[in-house]
């Protein structure tokens, strides 16, 4: 029995490089279609939002002197390549897809528009959000929660290369200790980085709960959907 009804799932655009130093790893595309095929067939409604920093990011380019505004539409476009890319690895496994972008494209892409959305879900159609919230100076962490808020979600699930929220980066510190629950207010209290802090924010105040976990153990994702203990849960 599925725990979960409705799901956002976060997804970093650095995730789809798999071994790669740039770009798209075509094979980790496909796990991630497969993982998420197999939930879609379990009746969860799914949406999905990717991040683009594995071809762009805005912060990065306003260090290279570059406008920042400017450059956080490039990464809004950047999701964009990401969220078509996912969309066609969907339906090569069947997978009815719909992309709706904040930005209008309408040669590529639906323009978001809530309901629409809502629709798509209720239909089991795989609902993948681009251009971030279309404006500059936001994060694709604020977007997930946003558009999560917006479509009524039981839950965020960021997937990450991390098996869950530690104590300090697991990648650094051997010693880091795993949560396996934490509330909103120990990560305040902590200094923990689970998303920025828009993003975490708008979280706690709808009441909307997180599921860190990694994305690239297969079966990960069914297991977080059934309600199994995978990854660190963030409540209240």
């Amino acid at each position: 029995m599925k725990k979960y009804k409705r799901i956002l799932l976060k997804l970093s655009g650095e995730a789809l490089m798999g071994d790669k130093q740039f770009g798209i790893d075509n094979k980790r595309l496909m796990q991630y279609a497969y993982e998420i095929k197999e939930v879609a067939e379990a009746g969860v409604q799914i949406a999905i939002v990717i991040g683009g920093g594995n071809i762009f990011r805005g912060v990065q380019a306003e260090q290279g002197g570059m406008d920042r505004v400017h450059g956080d539409y490039m990464g809004m476009l950047a999701t964009v390549i990401n969220s078509m890319a996912l969309q066609s690895a969907l339906e090569s496994i069947e997978i009815d897809t719909r992309l709706l972008s904040a930005i209008k494209m309408e040669e590529i892409c639906e323009p978001f528009i809530r309901r629409k959305a809502v629709r798509h879900l209720e239909k089991n159609r795989v609902v993948i959000f681009g251009a971030g919230t279309g404006n500059p100076y936001f994060t694709t962490d604020t977007a997930a929660t946003l558009r999560a808020i917006e479509i009524q979600a039981s839950v965020i699930l960021k997937g990450t290369r991390v098996d869950g929220i530690y104590t300090a980066d697991p990648e650094k510190d051997k010693s880091a200790k795993k949560y396996d629950t934490i509330t909103f207010n120990e990560v305040y209290q902590k200094g923990l980085e689970v998303m920025d802090m828009t993003a975490f924010t708008l979280c706690n105040e709808n009441k909307l709960p997180i599921i860190v976990f990694d994305m690239n153990k297969p079966g990960n994702l069914k297991k977080v959907v059934l309600g199994e203990r995978v990854g660190t849960l963030v409540e209240f």
